[in-house]
């Protein structure tokens, strides 16, 4: 299945149906008087968190979502019928614009949470509310009113605990599939991750993470260079950040140097993005001899002043330890913010 996390929509509330025009029509009574109903409510355009859902895909082949109207008035002052609301099922993390302004109307980041885009119109007055003592006998009603309408861009932003990033072809795809069951596409060329993959990383005491491979960045990917901000958009909602290094390049720029252009881009995207906690791993030692990528790491730490993890993603050397440190820095994420929520007096 194909992953879009993008849409845009045009949404409209059903049209409450019109008053009716009517008269009581009984034998032996000449002058019933007005029994005209009134017009049902249009139905409303909701949309709603399903966690059976995780890509907008659904949404990109249609563009028109219009709920029911509501039924007119009949004689008798039979109410019309109410238009049956249209709900438009929605994954976790999807936030809605408004697509003329781009005004956020709603983030919805709880399965169940829903929002009512579009109401339905008022259903229009029947003739018997508009007698008076001058007019008995009014031979007009009130239209149904309009629904609401309006064109919508729908946005997914990912859920994870850890979003892996770096350059493209710096090995973030094989290190997902090493530490849990996804299989994302591998490849010696870049950008074979298209879209963002998840996967479950089980670690000790029954724990779980969730791991997102997120496609790779290049210079100028805040502009939409690349996959520019369609990858930028998945990272504003991972908690900590994993960003992976080539420590033994082939081509393209040096380690020092690739690291601050992701950087850069993370800044010029998002001064909050660039804030997020991150662990800094280096790849591919297994391409090196052992005294050799020990002083590279050393070097890396000495010019980045952080630590670096190295690791081997394609024979899982120190992935193990790598995972540990990410749980621990979760835990102490968790922490910092517990401390930080004001707490409520009863």
């Amino acid at each position: 299945m194909f992953f879009v996390d993008e849409a845009v929509i045009h949404v409209k509330g059903g049209d409450g149906g019109h008053g009716c025009v009517s008269f009581r029509r009984e034998r032996y009574v000449p002058r019933g008087g007005p029994d005209g109903g009134d017009g049902g409510r249009g139905g409303n355009v909701i949309l709603r968190v399903s966690p059976n859902v995780d890509t907008l895909i659904d949404l990109s082949s249609r563009v028109e979502y219009v709920a029911q109207n509501g039924r007119h008035g009949e004689g008798s002052t039979r109410h019309g019928r109410s238009g049956k609301d249209l709900v438009i099922e929605l994954p976790v993390g999807t936030v809605i614009k408004d697509k003329e302004t781009g005004r956020v109307l709603k983030d919805l980041q709880e399965p169940g949470q829903w929002v009512k885009i579009a109401r339905g119109g008022r259903g229009g007055r029947g003739n018997k509310h508009f007698a008076t003592s001058t007019n008995r006998a009014p031979r007009f009603a009130e239209k149904g009113q309009k629904g609401q309408e309006r064109w919508l861009r729908l946005e997914l932003k990912l859920f994870a605990d850890v979003g892996i990033i770096g350059m493209p072809n710096v090995g973030k795809s094989t290190l997902l599939s090493k530490v849990s069951r996804a299989h994302p596409k591998i490849a010696d060329y870049p950008f074979t991750t298209l879209y963002p993959q998840l996967g479950i990383v089980e670690i000790a005491d029954f724990r779980r993470i969730v791991v997102a491979d997120l496609p790779g960045l290049i210079l100028g990917a805040h502009s939409g260079v690349g996959l520019g901000d369609e990858f930028l958009r998945h990272t504003e909602r991972t908690k900590i950040l994993l960003h992976l290094i080539d420590i033994a390049p082939l081509s393209g720029p040096d380690p020092v140097k690739a690291y601050h252009i992701i950087r850069k881009e993370l800044e010029l995207y998002s001064p909050e993005l660039s804030k997020k906690r991150e662990i800094i791993a280096a790849n591919k030692i297994d391409l090196l001899d052992e005294p050799t990528c020990l002083e590279k790491v050393k070097y890396l730490e000495k010019k980045l002043s952080l630590p670096v993890y190295p690791i081997s993603a394609i024979t899982g050397k120190n992935l193990p330890e790598l995972l540990e440190v990410i749980a621990k820095t979760l835990d102490a994420l968790s922490q910092e913010k517990k401390v930080e929520e004001p707490v409520t007096l009863k």
